[in-house]
């Protein structure tokens, strides 16, 4: 049989209390998988996307130690969007396995997305959260609240709950590959470009050591992007609201005309400058916002800076 090749891509962030963990609980499921399908090979691609630990000595001796570990090490920290786009870039493989090193997205289920995939009914296999086990009440009620808002906005529909932990095609990957935007929201591209996807139910996993990186208002930023990223619903409700208040203001014209000033006091008057300014505020950041991802777009940056990697490591060793 053909050989095919798996790409395992991790993007990390100050990850040194789990990478080797995750590396033993990989090879674990790799070495499995190996043996019950001789023709399929690893490769593993870490993206350190700009670390303040020891996460990049870390991965430096993971390649040294076996040659199917790869890394990329960022100049600055770009994002995880940034390090997952660098992974599916990067990578070799017929297929491509986007997970977290944290062991959240637990490795073990990789046999199963490939069983899903491999013969061609589905395109992708990701997994979908079916409870939010472990995380703040507050969060857990905003995260359901943007699925229901930016699927009742965008044309692109959003699985509830759905991670970034997928199983791809090499077909898929380069589609993905094909949306070269730098303002990226990943799971809306994962299902703007379609295909076939199976998802597989699971619990929330907490983290297997450190801290998440994640707070609420990085959740809610990255929330907005999604929404700019794929609606212009915003856009048309600064229009709806324009209009609303062309209403009301020709219908308070007819009420002072009707019934006389006497009726209309400065409270009023006042409050109403207010709204109305504040609405005004509102469509006009709406309105920069779309500038400002549009400005972001012409200028045509990377989406990531390489400063490191496996290979020029093993250079400037030997000089």
């Amino acid at each position: 049989m053909e050989k095919e090749l798996i790409s395992i891509i991790v993007p990390c962030y100050n990850e040194q209390e789990v990478l080797s963990m995750f590396r033993d609980e990989i090879l674990k499921v790799t070495n499995g998988m190996s043996e019950k399908y001789p023709h399929l090979m690893f490769e593993f691609l870490f993206i350190n996307d700009g670390s303040k630990d020891d996460t990049l000595k870390i991965l430096r001796g993971f390649a040294e130690d076996d040659s199917r570990f790869r890394y990329i090490s960022f100049s600055r920290n770009f994002g995880k969007e940034a390090g997952m786009f660098a992974g599916l870039e990067n990578c070799k493989g017929d297929y491509a396995v986007i997970l977290d090193a944290d062991l959240q997205h637990p490795p073990k289920l990789i046999p199963q997305m490939y069983e899903y995939v491999k013969d061609g009914e589905y395109d992708c296999a990701g997994t979908r959260r079916i409870s939010r086990k472990g995380e703040p009440k507050l969060l857990s009620f905003f995260s359901r609240s943007f699925y229901k808002v930016i699927n009742k906005i965008s044309q692109t529909q959003i699985v509830d709950g759905a991670q970034d932990y997928r199983f791809m095609t090499r077909q898929m990957v380069d589609a993905i590959l094909s949306m070269r935007e730098y303002n990226r929201f990943s799971k809306g591209i994962f299902s703007w470009v379609g295909f076939n996807t199976k998802y597989i139910e699971v619990e929330n996993t907490e983290r297997a050591a450190g801290t998440t990186t994640w707070n609420f208002w990085k959740l809610l930023k990255y929330s907005f992007e999604g929404i700019f990223a794929f609606s212009t619903a915003p856009m048309n409700l600064s229009v709806i609201m324009g209009f609303i208040f062309i209403l009301l203001a020709v219908a308070m014209v007819v009420k002072i005309l009707i019934c006389g000033d006497e009726m209309w006091g400065d409270s009023l008057i006042i409050t109403l400058v207010c709204l109305i300014g504040g609405i005004q505020l509102f469509c006009i950041g709406v309105l920069g916002q779309y500038i400002a991802k549009t400005y972001l777009e012409v200028k045509k940056r990377p989406v990531y800076i390489i400063s490191e990697t496996e290979k020029t490591y093993r250079k400037r060793k030997e000089i």
